[in-house]
């Protein structure tokens, strides 16, 4: 199918801009129906936002086409190809869901060869139409993305690497098109390891990833993204990684390293061609990604881009979740396409850190491209915004966040103000008085600060919690906890979820007896989903609950178990992790972002232990039915699920293997 349409061009020209949906591609999801935020709802969320606004009458409308196996064959091995192709036919029904399991961040369904056949077949069409002049540019609205998706690996949502097998279908396939160099622009908030791989020793291809990144601390997970990752052989130079240090950067940091990487270098490289891996999940509000870009910030970097290549552009769907954020992150897209004038600005600064990585990059790179080699003017990068703050991927944007991103310095200010007369602080150690002054001392300091505890276990239930700040006990407990010095009611109650393996371990426990207790897998993965019920508290009340939760009996009198220097320390970067003790249960003090500039910890098993888990040197075992219930009572009533999928939740996470 194609309906044909032109656009007049702000320079008196005729554009013909190409874009391609077809809804075969949402007959690939969940097998059992549950949510996942890599859902067909993304791309018809983007096309009614597109209707609604009369693009496609001012485009030339394409239809998906399924891809020939040669052409996949040029970036899969054989044995990824027959998977993928055969992974949705009867022979696999019984296996499908366990071969799945052996991937990463990967579902399969009766849909999936299919819907990945459309996907990268679709790319191939309309880059094969920019490339022979027919379209002047185009988008690609397809499902499941690419750009994870390795040589002989499906990861990350990604099935085929539809990007990879486009650019080497032009180069290899149609010779006679003329395109010798492409450009790839992959600004999705992950690390686009998979094309980089492909084209890691390939001079032909300039391939750009902008990421977070954080020290591969965050997915991929992997120093596949850092800024040293340049290339080999022919391919040296030809590979640039812009790896973020932190979340919450936005136009102001995109546009930043566009001027002063990305465009100087594709100026000297002068590609034929620039094909765009476009993940929106860099945008504002995005339940994965942490980011601020905003649609505006998106047009102005493709306006930029368009610079190149006499404006012949592909753009091909990646990742991106918040609905409302990809839908008009890519209209703004497509108006730029159009040629219609940007409205907008940004005027914010980028962060400190963002200079500090535009100048490694540029460095790394300056012996390959000279245009890098100039060190950027003092003045340009004084000019930065205030400290980035730490919010996790899957967060949701603060309410208390200002327009800018901007976060309060309260909580440092008042951090500073304690430390140094703690620091100050010496206690006799022979004196029961100095003790005395010393545990009060820290109880009235720690007391002035708020934080959130994330709670995923019996505590979601709100008079079980309240066992650990009161002291008592609630039905199938077979004794009472001792409460918290601080027997304050918790300001604030709120609802989240993240991307973490709940699941239940241990054979029995003194407080609920035989049946296994709530644990958190603190590696966080994209595919996975918990609920926490955060209690805003005190500092002080959370040592209290951490003691309680590691050990039964303990002097109120002890230093804190998590301390002031240890909340500055897991909160320099998200998410992060620090063992409060040496050995308990709940040892393991996690750090999950912020919520109203308030920092949000839970308590979980130390990594070491969950290795135990999955060796079975330490026992997974369901929870007993009193355990159970807490949890749902407390997912019920807090309007969560109802009692049937709370039931549900709790039995996925008890069966699933690790």
């Amino acid at each position: 199918m194609e309906v044909s349409a032109e656009s007049q061009s702000s320079n008196g020209g005729q554009r013909r801009v190409g874009i391609l949906y077809d809804d075969r591609m949402c007959i690939h999801h969940t097998p059992d129906g549950d949510f996942h935020p890599e859902n067909p709802n993304r791309i018809r969320a983007i096309w009614n936002k597109l209707q609604s606004a009369r693009i496609p009458q001012r485009c030339v409308v394409l239809g998906a086409k399924e891809v020939e196996d040669r052409y996949v064959f040029s970036v899969h091995s054989k044995k990824h190809v027959d998977l993928i192709r055969n992974i949705s036919s009867k022979q696999f029904d019984s296996r499908r869901n366990r071969i799945a399991s052996k991937f990463n961040s990967i579902y399969f369904n009766e849909g999936s060869s299919e819907a990945a056949s459309l996907a990268a077949g679709s790319v191939i069409e309309v880059a094969e139409r920019v490339a022979k002049g027919e379209l002047s540019s185009a988008f690609a609205i397809v499902r499941p993305p690419g750009h994870h998706a390795e040589h002989n690996e499906a990861m990350g949502f990604c099935l085929f690497n539809n990007v990879a097998i486009a650019a080497n279908f032009l180069l290899n396939e149609r010779p006679e098109l003329g395109i010798k160099k492409i450009l790839i622009v992959d600004w999705d908030v992950h690390h686009g390891n998979g094309t980089q791989k492909m084209f890691w020793k390939d001079s032909r291809v300039l391939f750009f990833s902008v990421h977070r990144h954080e020290f591969g601390n965050f997915y991929p997970s992997n120093d596949d993204g850092f800024y040293t990752m340049i290339g080999e052989g022919l391919g040296a130079g030809y590979n640039i990684n812009v790896p973020w240090e932190n979340g919450r950067c936005g136009d102001a940091d995109y546009l930043a390293v566009w001027d002063h990487i990305l465009l100087p270098v594709a100026k000297e490289f002068n590609p034929d061609i620039v094909i765009v891996s476009a993940g929106f999940d860099a945008a504002v509000g995005d339940p994965l990604g942490g980011c601020r870009v905003t649609p505006y910030g998106y047009s102005v970097m493709l306006k930029k881009l368009m610079n190149f290549a006499q404006g012949k552009i592909v753009l091909a769907l990646e990742g991106g979740y918040n609905l409302d954020s990809i839908a008009n992150s890519v209209l703004a897209c497509m108006e730029v396409l159009l040629d219609t004038p940007i409205s907008g600005s940004s005027e914010a600064y980028p962060f400190e850190s963002t200079w500090r990585v535009i100048q490694a990059v540029r460095q790394e790179l300056s012996v390959f491209w000279p245009t890098l080699a100039d060190e950027l003017p003092a003045k340009l990068i004084s000019q930065t915004a205030a400290p980035a703050p730490n919010v996790l991927s899957s967060s949701s944007d603060s309410e208390a966040e200002d327009e800018n991103g901007a976060v309060s310095e309260n909580l440092e200010e008042v951090l500073q103000g304690i430390i140094q007369p703690l620091s100050n602080l010496k206690v006799d150690e022979d004196s029961q008085v100095e003790v005395a002054i010393a545990s009060n001392t820290w109880r009235l300091e720690l007391s002035k600060i708020d934080i959130w505890y994330a709670t995923f276990g019996s505590n979601m239930w709100k008079p079980r919690f309240l066992c650990y700040i009161e002291g008592g006990q609630v039905e199938g407990m077979r004794k009472p906890s001792s409460g918290s010095t601080n027997k304050a009611l918790p300001k604030e109650i709120a609802w989240k979820t993240y991307p973490y393996r709940l699941f239940f371990g241990r054979e029995s426990t003194s407080s609920w007896g035989p049946g296994g207790v709530a644990f958190l897998n603190p590696e966080s993965k994209i595919e996975d989903k918990a609920y926490f019920c955060m209690y805003r508290i005190t500092l002080e009340q959370f040592n209290d609950v951490l003691r309680q939760e590691n050990n039964s009996s303990y002097d109120m009198t002890s230093p804190p178990l998590f301390d002031l220097p240890a909340l500055m320390s897991i909160t320099s970067k998200e998410p992060n992790s620090l063992e409060a003790l040496e050995k308990g249960w709940y040892r393991n003090v996690v750090y999950l972002g912020k919520e109203q500039d308030i920092p949000i910890l839970t308590m979980t098993c130390a990594q070491s232990d969950v290795k135990r888990f999955e060796s079975g040197e330490l026992p997974l075992h369901p929870p007993c039915e009193a355990y159970a219930s807490t949890l749902i009572k407390g997912l019920v009533g807090g309007g969560q699920l109802s009692e049937e999928e709370a039931t549900a939740y709790i039995q996925e996470a008890s069966s699933k293997s690790l």
